[in-house]
């Protein structure tokens, strides 16, 4: 009796940690795409806006400022533009963490090898490792939703996005993420 507790003991986490990454899994895999709204935090500079993303690597951002902001990326490369700035900002999608995270596939498969899943009260967070990135991605405790993500931006920033009022696998106009659209 005393030897069945204890693998219960020993191997109860186990099943818990495979039992969360199966059910986010399961989650990304029935995600074609989301609408959030977004808060994110680039050192002590605050950011809010909303994105409709389309998996995969296709997401349109509108930054709530006075300059309207966007960010856009067709799959491939990523666009920001605003009143601000004379002339928009356009990188290679792959030399930016938004290319991993925008890439369900990816997200599964690394997802599928982590040994560890870190909670707190209401999220659950994996920590992805791939070549020179490192990602902390968040999940909803009660619905496996990606709620947001740590990464480190092109310029060394650490960069922090929470995500609120998801919703999940709405009919998207895709014509929002050609960024010819987006270039001044």
């Amino acid at each position: 009796m005393k030897y069945i507790i204890l693998s219960i003991i020993f191997f109860l986490p186990a099943y818990s940690y495979a039992s969360v990454k199966d059910e986010i899994k399961k989650k990304l895999e029935n995600t074609n795409s989301i609408y959030f709204r977004f808060y994110q935090k680039i050192n002590d500079k605050i950011e809010k806006g909303n994105c409709k993303l389309s998996y995969p690597k296709k997401i349109y951002c509108k930054y709530d400022d006075v300059y309207n902001k966007i960010l856009v990326s067709n799959g491939r490369s990523l666009i920001i533009n605003s009143d601000k700035i004379k002339n928009y900002l356009k990188y290679k999608l792959k030399d930016t963490a938004l290319d991993l995270i925008l890439d369900k596939s990816f997200l599964i498969k690394k997802i599928a090898e982590v040994e560890n899943i870190d909670e707190n009260i209401e999220t659950y967070s994996v920590k992805l490792k791939h070549k020179d990135n490192i990602i902390t991605i968040y999940f909803d405790k009660d619905n496996f939703d990606v709620q947001g993500w740590k990464t480190i931006d092109i310029y060394q920033n650490e960069v922090e996005t929470k995500l609120f009022d998801i919703k999940s696998n709405i009919m998207i106009d895709e014509n929002i993420f050609k960024i010819q659209k987006y270039i001044n």
